[in-house]
């Protein structure tokens, strides 16, 4: 039986992990929190925890498992502004990559001279 222990993982703290090993560290962190709690009230002599409204608000948080997106309601004429204004901020970067690929082009051909270089004439008739 493969072992569910995963130490290197789940204990590092990282909030990419898969969800079933985020849920069991969850689990694991709020049966310690309750464990600290009743430790804390049972110490206690007095009552001014009772009140305190820091749990509540955090209760409906643990029992958040997702969201899920049904519609994105965007104007057309938005949209249309976003992909002008994308296409726009592109160019710059088709300027750099075509200066990138040439560049990339001169030094291969400089270290590999004996590879086949060949040249497109396109001529038109009088």
């Amino acid at each position: 039986m493969a072992s569910v222990e995963f130490p290197l993982m789940a204990d590092e703290g990282s909030d990419d992990l898969p969800r079933t090993l985020r849920r069991e560290r969850e689990a694991r962190e709020r049966a310690s929190r309750e464990k600290e709690a009743k430790a804390r009230a049972a110490t206690l002599t007095h009552d001014f925890g009772a009140s305190d409204s820091r749990d509540e608000r955090r209760a409906p948080a643990e029992g958040f498992s997702g969201t899920v997106v049904n519609r994105f309601d965007v104007p057309f004429s938005h949209l249309v502004a976003f992909f002008i204004k994308a296409v726009f901020a592109a160019i710059p970067a088709l300027i750099v990559l075509s200066v990138l690929l040439y560049l990339g082009g001169n030094v291969v051909k400089a270290m590999y001279p004996e590879l086949i270089h060949m040249q497109i004439l396109v001529t038109f008739p009088n």
